[in-house]
């Protein structure tokens, strides 16, 4: 492994409603409030990373229950679920999703190195201290044992001297020093000693407004799946004298053609040109209008709208929603997209909008859909599961050569509910954009004036430690930063982040 250099930890905390916290109302202890939506975003430690798909471990790693990546090498984790205390300012939000390294691989098919990570927990007491636990699966080194823990406590975060009290909401923590516990080492299989440093975290939590309800329902927060622009589901959608047809049956006795009550396509187009647009090179970002919907790992287009026959599986449907895709010499957007399926066979078609200029139906991807070819819909929906996709002639143009013809691109799921009261599947819930996005340098100037979203870490630095800013964003929170007291602090590595000198890329003893 290179020689670790002290990392540059700033730490950018967001409590979006100081003022409500001046407020004389809260002069009384207020009822903990839920966390209600949103992400971590985090590489582990980006040399084992490297070292995992590099020429000696040979390996890959893997996502799972609907993570993602963002920017060069970290992984993003969703939907938080938790509660915040705003008197006390202990936080606590566990987080879905997972990954799953393998590497070193035996002639049986088993690998040496082979650890899973999933339902990352941050817990602070507000104090100053904090501990990220996760489930955790790994196969010991040599013996081979595999070992499964519960909430192992991963690592300790390094919160000193941030004011976590407050209310509002959301709570933002960004580039949080992290390092190896005893107890993390152990579970990490003996690859890294306790102490280790990891990468810094960074994660965005809504805060519900009320008290702690049911995953935060009571703090009113809204239905980030719910369709818009007049698009209903469920009840909403349902004719309440319960006149209207289900499952088609009313439009074609014989069950064939089907009227579709909603529908919507899920794609990421493909991850490693997510990559690509949040990384160093493009410098870039994304942004959905027009109801599409960022699931983290995908793309939601939503309010499909068309004709669907149950018997044959023909689709020809349009969905919501723009994706526009911007950076370092590139302009990308995809709008009006057009699913059709025939004999078995899917076509994902856009508009696709290169440096101001729109090429109407272009046709991107083809994908395996006999799945829409079904004698009955399961609970009025018809679904097509994370089907293969592989790029056009004229999707591989669209994309300015950056792939080939019959590349394939990341899996596409479809759904169509053929009853009003059916339900499409949630998306994984981001919550709300953080003000402020993660900076190599965090500072003040990169606060006002914020660093490309690219999701990047804090950068190694040898030359000393970095001024982290608390920040808040909207006209009523700056009135309340003018009335308050803004904490900047200067944070030195801590005397316990061991550095180590492996020079092979490899963990230690790997």
């Amino acid at each position: 492994m290179l020689p670790a250099r002290p990392t540059r930890a700033g730490v950018l905390v967001l409590l979006a409603g100081l003022l409500g916290a001046l407020s004389p109302v809260t002069a009384a202890h207020a009822a903990d409030r839920a966390v209600a939506g949103g992400r971590l975003d985090w590489g582990l430690k980006s040399s084992f990373q490297r070292y995992v798909t590099g020429p000696i471990a040979q390996g890959s790693w893997s996502l799972r229950q609907g993570a993602a990546t963002v920017g060069e090498s970290q992984f993003r984790l969703h939907s938080a679920k938790g509660s915040y205390d705003p008197d006390s300012g202990s936080f606590s939000a566990v987080f879905s999703g997972g990954v799953h390294f393998v590497g070193h691989r035996k002639p049986s098919g088993t690998y040496e190195l082979d650890l899973s990570l999933s339902r990352l927990t941050v817990r602070t007491p507000g104090d100053g201290t904090g501990t990220l636990y996760a489930d955790m699966v790994s196969r010991a080194k040599g013996t081979g044992k595999v070992t499964s823990a519960s909430q192992v406590p991963l690592a300790s975060l390094y919160l000193s001297r941030v004011n976590m009290r407050g209310g509002g909401t959301a709570v933002v923590l960004q580039s949080i020093p992290a390092t190896l516990t005893a107890r993390g080492a152990q579970a990490f299989a003996g690859y890294y000693p306790a102490g280790t440093p990891l990468d810094p975290l960074n994660l965005s939590a809504d805060i519900a407004p009320g008290a702690t309800g049911d995953n935060g329902d009571k703090g009113g927060k809204p239905d980030r799946n719910k369709p818009e622009d007049g698009a209903k589901s469920g009840d909403e959608a349902g004719d309440k004298d319960g006149d209207k047809p289900r499952n088609g049956d009313e439009a074609d006795p014989a069950g064939g053609a089907a009227r579709i009550e909603d529908a919507a396509v899920d794609w990421g187009v493909r991850r490693t040109f997510r990559e690509y647009v949040t990384g160093p090179i493009a410098k870039g970002r994304w942004k959905l209008t027009d109801g599409a919907r960022d699931g983290g790992a995908l793309f939601r287009f939503p309010a499909g709208k068309g004709d669907y026959d149950r018997r044959t599986g023909a689709l020809d449907a349009t969905f919501a929603g723009r994706t526009h895709f911007s950076g370092a010499r590139l302009d990308l957007a995809l709008s009006g997209v057009r699913v059709k399926v025939a004999d078995g066979r899917g076509t994902l078609a856009a508009d696709v909008t290169t440096d101001g200029t729109t090429r109407r139906g272009v046709p991107l991807v083809t994908f395996d859909a006999t799945a829409l070819k079904a004698p009955a819909a399961k609970d009025g929906l018809v679904t097509v599961a994370e089907a293969p996709t592989k790029l056009t002639r004229q999707g591989a143009e669209a994309f300015g050569g950056m792939y080939r013809a019959g590349t394939a691109m990341d899996p596409l799921s479809l759904a169509v509910a053929t009853d009003a009261d059916a339900n499409l599947s949630p998306l994984p819930d981001l919550g709300s954009e953080p003000a402020a996005t993660p900076s190599p340098e965090p500072s003040a100037t990169a606060v006002a004036a914020p660093a490309d979203s690219d999701g990047g870490q804090a950068a190694d630095d040898s030359a000393g430690p970095s001024t982290p800013a608390l920040v808040t964003g909207g006209a009523a929170l700056l009135a309340a930063v003018a009335a308050a007291t803004v904490l900047v602090v200067r944070r030195r590595r801590t005397a316990e982040a061991t550095t180590l000198t492996d020079t092979d890329g490899a963990p230690a003893g790997g």
